[in-house]
């Protein structure tokens, strides 16, 4: 969500042995930095055929090759699953409740869109839309309001995907805090509204882990596991100039050269996992509104040139640690 802190630090305990989940298919960080589109992934998507649009949105997401090959598994099961039915076959029941396990800015939200979408154009769900919460947004003040405002949320979400972020902070607080009742809540409607509706647990990876632990009911509830590894630094150079571009912008060479050794520095020295695109986002903002103050002391009242509107020059880019 927006506004959320940037970087945040582990909890410090051994991530848990205990096997969370089945998944359909490991999801690692890359090996490579290359990037490989969805359309040279995947064969037998028609043009016109529901996946055809979500294709086009992934091929448009820089990395997680693996995440967007998950994707395309799901399609690929609720394709055959339409095809074994017109068969005569017999088609299992499938639970799609998720765990995303990443750090911020690593592309969860995006994905439960477009998972929220994918249901809804193969018939899972019926609206496709996603409402996206946090604590707060569950959590009640006294006893019994937790309950209300969960479920009111969980019917809001009917026909669609819940998504609940940071959902470890719902067991910080013991038993005696009111995040365990949205637990228990949440459990109940996964069994009240079964088929009606998709929910997506994120967060970071060891504390997701410690909270499926915190009930015994949860792990075996949520099949599908995808983890959202951190961006590489080319990936996240090529992220910068995708939003530059967007914006009408361009960076100069040694504009681009001086923000890959910034992250190249951050991602090596930082003992915390910093906000991934989310980071970039804000420098790239930042170096726009520096370039403003540097076109308005240079020119005055004058008009600078389309160039100079659209160039961001290293001077641009500013970390805290070398701002006046």
């Amino acid at each position: 969500m927006n506004g959320r802190a940037a970087a945040a630090g582990g909890t410090g305990a051994p991530r848990p042995s205990r096997q969370i989940s089945i998944v359909l298919r490991p999801v690692e960080p890359a090996a490579s930095p290359a990037e490989q589109p969805v359309s040279e992934m995947v064969k037998g998507v028609e043009p016109g055929s529901p996946f055809a649009e979500i294709q086009r949105e992934l091929d448009a997401m820089v990395g997680m090759e693996k995440v967007k090959a998950l994707i395309y598994e799901i399609y690929a099961l609720l394709h055959v699953s339409g095809l074994r039915a017109a068969a005569g076959l017999s088609v299992g029941p499938q639970v799609y409740h998720m765990i995303f396990r990443g750090n911020p800015g690593t592309g969860k939200t995006t994905i439960a869109r477009i998972v929220a979408k994918l249901f809804q154009k193969m018939g899972v769900l019926q609206k496709g839309h996603l409402i996206e919460v946090e604590r707060a947004d569950l959590v009640g003040e006294y006893i019994g309001h937790t309950a209300q405002k969960t479920r009111d949320l969980v019917r809001k979400a009917l026909g669609g995907v819940l998504f609940v972020d940071e959902a470890y902070s719902l067991a910080r607080g013991g038993e005696k805090d009111f995040g365990k009742e949205a637990i228990d809540t949440l459990v109940k409607a996964m069994e009240d509204y079964k088929n009606q509706f998709v929910l997506i647990l994120a967060g970071y990876p060891e504390e997701i882990d410690m909270f499926l632990l915190s009930n015994p009911g949860l792990p075996s509830r949520f099949p599908i596991r995808i983890d959202f590894p951190d961006y590489t630094v080319d990936q996240l150079v090529k992220i910068a100039e995708l939003m530059v571009k967007e914006r009408d912008y361009e960076m100069q060479p040694q504009a681009v050269a001086k923000l890959r050794q910034h992250l190249t520095e951050l991602k090596r020295d930082s003992m915390f996992a910093f906000s991934n695109a989310r980071y970039v986002r804000n420098a790239i903002e930042k170096a726009i509104r520096h370039q403003a103050v540097r076109l308005l002391n240079l020119y005055g009242s004058g008009q600078p040139g389309r160039q100079e509107l659209m160039t961001i020059r290293p001077e641009d880019f500013r970390w805290d640690s070398d701002e006046a």
